[in-house]
């Protein structure tokens, strides 16, 4: 298992921005009237000047935001991931992406991790809306350590970036030491069996737990950590798919569009040659409960991923 230590993202990504801030007087946040949210209110205490909350008008802070980066400013905006992907989606597609623009946006609390907000604040389908932009990059780090990281990386690197991760704590998986660059993923465990392709620290930690029970049972399962769904990482699924029976997608969202939708691809354009699964939301809307009780609702949990590798194993 991963490190018991639980952390919280958003403080990860507030204090990165922050850092960033200090240095570089062109990084700029911007709010939609979700500060307590976010934990941002040490960020506009620091940079008064560099911080625009534009209230409840998440479709006019990623134009306020393609703006700001057309100026030659960095911006990092953050809502909902349902507000951030649905609500602004064409204002996002056109005034930042097709713009060849700067802009940095969050998404909070995506797939179950948005609880007890309920299926409207619920967004499942916010990779897929996404992967389909030209030239995107998407990220969701999985612990408070690689969203610092990632958060550095997406502000250096030119061009737009879709990032989404929960505000409540997880559980720490890497050190401070741990290096990440977009486009990367980490082979967090090897396996000679079955791989986990995970996407997300709720997958990644549920991963953790299915190897846990199915090495009980023989089977030796590795994980690959993908991080960066746009770009992906090729290379490292396709190495740990030749040497294993079977490959398993994970991810807190639609497994049509998504994570599923994108290793199907690399597998079958690739000739793998090995059996594959898709674990996560299957064609459903989203609605009111605890994340716990909405993992198991929708199968995103360890006792799914080990009833999965069995189907296909045994």
């Amino acid at each position: 298992m991963g490190n018991e230590e639980l952390k919280e993202m958003r403080a990860a990504y507030v204090e990165t921005v922050t850092e960033l801030a200090e240095k570089n007087k062109n990084i700029v946040v911007l709010e939609a009237d979700l500060m307590n949210c976010t934990n941002t209110g040490s960020f506009k205490k620091a940079f008064p000047e560099q911080f625009i909350n534009t209230g409840i008008a998440e479709a006019n802070m990623v134009g306020v935001a393609s703006g700001l980066s057309a100026a030659g400013k960095i911006p990092f905006a953050s809502s909902f991931g349902c507000f951030s992907s649905r609500r602004v989606h064409d204002q996002f597609f056109i005034s930042a992406n097709y713009a060849r623009l700067n802009v940095k946006l969050i998404g909070m609390d995506p797939g179950v991790t948005a609880a007890t907000n309920g299926g409207t604040h619920m967004p499942f389908e916010d990779l897929a809306l996404m992967r389909v932009i030209p030239k995107l990059t998407i990220i969701e780090p999985s612990d408070y350590y690689s969203c610092k990281a990632l958060t550095r990386e997406a502000a250096e690197l030119y061009g737009c970036v879709y990032m989404r991760w929960p505000r409540k704590p997880v559980p720490v998986l890497y050190s401070e030491n741990d290096r990440f660059t977009i486009g990367n993923a980490k082979l967090f465990r090897e396996g000679k069996d079955l791989c986990f392709v995970c996407l997300g620290g709720l997958m990644v930690n549920e991963a953790l737990k299915a190897r846990e029970e199915l090495s009980k049972t023989g089977i030796d399962a590795g994980i690959v950590d993908v991080l960066s769904l746009k770009p992906i990482d090729t290379e490292t699924i396709l190495a740990q798919a030749r040497k294993v029976t079977a490959v398993i997608s994970a991810e807190n969202a639609q497994i049509a569009g998504g994570l599923g939708s994108a290793v199907a691809e690399i597998l079958a354009e690739n000739g793998a040659g090995c059996k594959f699964a898709r674990v996560g939301i299957r064609d459903e809307f989203g609605e009111v409960g605890t994340q716990e009780y909405l993992a198991n609702r929708f199968g995103l949990t360890a006792g799914k991923l080990v009833e999965t590798a069995k189907e296909l194993l045994l």
